[in-house]
Formats: structure tokens, sequence, C-alpha cells
């Protein structure tokens, strides 16, 4: 078993791809994100189908070096159907390495499954576990895998889901499931994903300011103290600075939200959060006083240290509001320096 030392969990979205771009190319190399095409419900059949292509070009086209997967979780079954014949039509050419898993359609599931078959680019089964691991979930991954074709490679991308401070437990349960899927088949990749960034509400930065622990790197720590030899295999993944709710949003309107967004770091604890206005008088100077704050943590790590914290450090300094970006721009720069320090940390 072989495979990427990290797997991000990313909305197929301009920011999320420009972070991808703005990596390093040996930080670009550990790294095989999982790409979630926003859901475009209710959309009529020739914008549903132009949609999806476009989200699918603008993966495809970051990728032509490295392989991803793409995947559409909170798609409806018309969306699901485009994708299958866009991935179908595009195959020869294609790095992306479709998805499916045990919550999936029969149709989806089948779609998937002739496409790894017919293409050689395998696909991954994406077990959602957002609790326990049962029997009824370990009977339907295992009657999924049972119909994968035995010349076709495939992934395994575990996925807890929101991984907080209630889920004491997380770290046991991911073994249990693994003794079970482990044995299936020979996997390709094997991955443990969890979204430990927090859901961004007005509460949680009402003070201007908030840490919040990495509850899914502590699971990440746990699970590789087991003595299990498969362990050693996993890859580790998580949701980027997106909480697991934030990433399922469809395309934006460009219109509502709150008058704030956030500048967000990662320490080897916590991630921090500064609040900041998107708009109004002191816009500026709040903004570069925030980038002054990351900079001043005792975890900052320089400004050489990825793209991200060469941003954080051109807006502390600059002047007037030229550099001092938008909610798109932050949540790039956030995802940048957050990729880098996660394969930094992984690497040995």
């Amino acid at each position: 078993m072989s495979g990427p030392l990290y797997v991000p969990v990313l909305p197929a979205k301009p920011h999320a791809r420009q972070a991808y771009r703005q990596l390093s190319l040996s930080v670009q190399a550990a790294v095989m994100p999982l790409w979630n095409l926003p859901p475009r419900v209710g959309q009529h059949p020739d914008a549903l189908a132009l949609g999806v292509r476009k989200d699918l070009w603008g993966v495809r086209r970051i990728h032509r070096h490295h392989p991803a997967w793409i995947d559409a979780p909170f798609a409806d079954e018309a969306q699901l159907s485009v994708l299958a014949d866009v991935l179908s039509t595009d195959a020869d050419v294609s790095p992306l390495r479709p998805v499916t898993g045990p919550d999936r359609s029969a149709t989806h599931q089948a779609a998937m499954l002739e496409h790894a078959r017919s293409t050689g680019n395998g696909l991954a089964i994406r077990v959602m576990m957002p609790g326990e691991w049962d029997d009824l979930l370990d009977h339907a991954v295992r009657g999924l895998v049972a119909r994968v074709d035995s010349a076709v490679e495939a992934d395994l991308l575990l996925d807890l889901g929101a991984v907080r401070a209630d889920r004491t437990e997380a770290a046991k349960e991911s073994l249990r499931a693994l003794e079970a899927l482990m044995p299936l088949i020979p996997w390709r990749t094997a991955a443990v994903l969890g979204g430990g960034f927090p859901a961004v509400t007005a509460r949680l930065v009402e003070h201007g300011t908030a840490v919040e622990p990495r509850w899914d790197w502590h699971v990440w720590r746990d699970l590789n103290r087991s003595t299990r030899e498969f362990v050693r295999g996993l890859a580790y993944g998580d949701y980027g600075i997106e909480s697991t709710q934030g990433i399922a949003r469809g395309p934006s309107s460009g219109h509502g939200g709150p008058p704030w967004g956030v500048l967000c770091y990662t320490t080897d604890e916590a991630f921090v959060l500064l609040k900041v206005p998107t708009g109004g008088p002191d816009r500026t100077d709040a903004i570069r006083t925030a980038a002054r704050e990351v900079l001043a943590l005792p975890g900052f790590r320089g400004a050489g240290a990825s793209a991200g914290e060469t941003w954080l450090r051109d807006c502390a300094h600059g002047q007037g509001p030229k550099g001092t970006g938008n909610a798109a721009v932050w949540l790039q720069a956030g995802n940048v320096q957050h990729m880098t320090y996660v394969v930094r940390s992984l690497q040995p």
C-alpha cells in the first residue's frame, strides 16, 4: 500500500484551487486532495451540465502532474448523473479518480465502478462514519467492495466527518472500522479523514479572537499510538481550515453573509481565528492589526514558511486598503499555511 502523506478535503471552488496552486512543489507532491463539487440543486439541466463541467475542469487544470479524487457527496441524482457523464467523456485525459460509497445510490455506484473498470484509473470508496462503527455499515461496505472488479485499484477513505470535543472515542472507533475494512482487499491507498475546524459563528468570535483545539489532529496522534501494523501505512486527512458544514455550501451568490470574516492560523495544538470586518471605515486598520497579531503568535513560523505566511506578513506591514484581501483571499492564505504545515508535521 502506498499513497500520499496528506489528504485534504477541499471544496472545488476558486479559493481552494488557488490555495493548491500556491503550495510549493515539494508540498504538492505529498498532497492528494479529495475535491468536493459544490451542490447544484434545482438547476435547469443545461445550467447544471455547464456548472458541473466548469467545476470539474477547474480542478483538472491544476492536476496535470498529480492525481486527485473528485466527489460530489452533497449532490442530488441529477448532478450525480451529469458528473458520471462528464467523467466518462473525459476519461482518457483526466487525472481525477472518481469516488463512491455505501451511502450512494445503486446507479451512482454502478457508474463509478464501470468508470474505474474501463479507464484503469481506479476509484475511491468513501466510508462516512460520523458516529460509531456498526454491523449495518460493515455489511454495506462489504457489499460494495465485493462488486469492485479484481483488476481495479481501489482507495479507502474513512471519513469521520466533524471531529470535535464530544468525539472522545473517535480514535477507538476508527480502529474498529479499519480492522474490518483493511483486510477486505489490497487497498492502493488508505486514509482517515476528519474535520476539526469549527463552524465559524458570531458567538465563536464574539471576543475578536478564538483559539480552538485541533481535535482531528489529536485523534490522529491517538490512532498512531496503536501497535496495529496497518496504521503505519495510513494517510492523514482533514478539511483544511473549513468546517464540515462550510464545505457543503453551494456556489456563492455574491450576496448576503455577515459583515465580518476571519483570518486563520494553524499551530501545533490549535486553530487561531481572528475576526475582521469586511467593510466600514476601520476595515483596513482592523485587518492589518489582526495580521500583526498572527505574526506575534509564539507559533508563527516566519514569512518564508509558505505563501500563506508571506501574505500575512505583507498584509501586516502594508499601507492603505490594497493587499488586505477579502473572504476568499483569507480562506486561500489560511489553507496554504495549513496544508504546508500539516505536510511538514507528517514528514519524518
